[in-house]
This record gives structure tokens, sequence and C-alpha cells, in this order.
């Protein structure tokens, strides 16, 4: 199966990283996420109560990320993916890419992320 619904670069500022600066400020992140699942049912008919409601994930990610004040970024894309997977059983993997947009180094480096998937 090749079916997947594609969020790209849903920006959330959020509390996360090891540094005390991260911990005193959100910090802006983006999160790519792909989800599997099979189209068939809901393209049979066209019917939206028979795919995953990318609205609703959004807002679950974002919940997610503001809520959480990880230390790291491994586990937000943990968390993320483990409550995406239960949120929909039609789901048969899900992955999450969490970047950071400003990540605190000297070094000249457009973004860090990580990148996690997770199945069922």
């Amino acid at each position: 199966m090749k079916d997947v619904i594609e969020l790209r670069m849903l920006r959330v500022d959020a509390i996360v990283g090891v540094l005390d600066k991260e911990r005193q400020r959100a910090q802006p992140l983006s999160f790519d996420i792909d989800i599997h699942r099979p189209f068939a049912k809901a393209t049979k008919n066209d019917d939206v109560h028979k795919t995953t409601n990318y609205a609703d994930v959004l807002t679950l990610t974002s919940r997610i990320a503001l809520e959480g004040r990880f230390l790291l970024l491994e586990t937000l894309a943990t968390r993320v993916a483990n409550a995406i997977l239960d949120f929909d059983n039609e789901i048969t993997s899900v992955s999450v890419g969490v970047r950071k947009l400003q990540p605190p180094v000297p070094e000249d480096v457009a973004t860090v992320g990580v990148r996690c998937t997770r199945r069922r």
C-alpha cells in the first residue's frame, strides 16, 4: 500500500531542549508528518468520514508540543507518532519529523531535527 496523507511544515512555538535559554522561551519548530493508511473506502464514495481527519491530527500534534516541555526532540517526535497511531486504527504507520528552526548552536546550520517512524 502506498496511500499517504502528507502534512508539511506545521509550525509550533514550544519549549524543547536542554539549554537554559531553551527552557525559558518557546522556540519555533516545524513538523512533517506522513500518515500511511488506505484510501479505498474514502475514495469509493468521496466520503470524508472514511479517512483520517488531518485537521484533528494537526491540533493533536500542536497540543502535544505545547504541553510537553520536552528535553529531547526525539521524545517529542515519538510522543506525536504514538498519539497519531492511537488516533485512528486505520493508520498502519506514521513518520514524524520535527526540526528546530533556530537551533542554539554556533555553527551555520539552517535546522536540526529528528524523524521517527512507528508501525502497528
